[in-house]
């Protein structure tokens, strides 16, 4: 029995939903399929309501924007199986037998599975080149590489996990802000959850443009340096926050500070470019830290 859960935001999740409806057929389980709009009022809506007619189905769209924190929230609450499985509506499953390789995964003594990213070798938009390079680079690892270190390499956009233990880890989340996922990550950690990587990857479909990576970046780097500042981190495996920790115990800061304030421009320049250089993203994101 598995609820499987899709939160979107001004995107048609009706592909997807027919993909893993027919796999959920073809593996005669016991599922349910939920999809929840987060309140964009978007055009994309009138198909996604066809997601409705499918088997065992519903798509609903929240009234107002809640945040991507409290509508996986409210897909969670609404769940009524034990295995919960999240994947964002922007995303495409590699195999399949997608489904099938998650349910295997049931009988193990794992509280959650991460199935991981990939990316088409054929970038088409040259007005993507950061968000495909930083998913080429550090989202599309072989889960071998993951399991070594499992609590690094989080991504929230295809994963299962137990619901009692997703309630255990969510609650204790803060306030409702983008780029939780350091959070999320830390918090399986603290509490010793079992969890397991395999490679059962989505392609990430949606990939956002320069700008707006850049703009949730920054987004990111904020959540990061609140839920630091306020203690909600207490075990980590998050090298920008330690690269952060070291500069402050070396009294760097705020010549990192000064740095990102000084080349903010030419360093988006570059990363906005044709050829974006991941050192000087991570640069951009540590000065970026440093001015906060």
């Amino acid at each position: 029995m598995l609820s499987i859960l899709i939160p979107t935001y001004n995107y048609n999740a009706l592909p997807l939903a027919e993909i893993i409806e027919q796999q959920a057929l073809m593996a005669g389980i016991v599922f349910e399929l939920i999809c929840i709009d987060d309140g964009s009022f978007s055009e994309h809506n009138k198909e996604n309501q066809n997601i409705n007619s499918l088997t065992n189905s519903k798509f609903i769209e929240n009234i107002k924007n809640i945040g991507s924190k409290a509508n996986r929230q409210r897909l969670a609450e609404m769940a009524q199986y034990k295995w919960l499985l999240f994947i964002d509506a922007d995303s495409k499953p590699k195999s399949s037998d997608y489904l099938i390789n998650y349910l295997k995964e049931t009988n193990q003594n794992f509280d959650a599975v991460f199935g991981g990213f990939a990316y088409e070798n054929n970038l088409q938009d040259l007005n993507k080149t950061l968000r495909y390079t930083f998913g080429k680079h550090r989202e599309e690892v072989n889960a071998n590489i993951r399991n070594k270190n499992p609590y690094k390499v989080i991504i929230s956009a295809n994963f299962l996990i137990k619901k009692d233990v997703f309630f255990k880890i969510s609650n204790q989340e803060t306030k409702n802000i983008y780029g939780l996922d350091y959070l999320f990550s830390s918090q399986l950690k603290e509490h010793n959850i079992p969890i397991k990587h395999i490679n059962n990857e989505v392609y990430h479909l949606g990939l956002d443009n320069n700008k707006k990576f850049l703009e949730k970046t920054r987004k990111a780097v904020e959540a990061l340096n609140y839920v630091n500042k306020f203690q909600k981190i207490k075990t980590h495996n998050i090298s920008l926050l330690r690269a952060y920790k070291t500069l402050k115990f070396m009294r760097l800061k705020k010549p990192c500070a000064w740095f990102y304030k000084k080349f903010k421009t030419k360093l988006e320049i570059q990363l906005t470019g044709a050829n974006p250089n991941l050192f000087l993203f991570d640069l951009y994101r540590l000065g970026y830290l440093c001015s906060l």
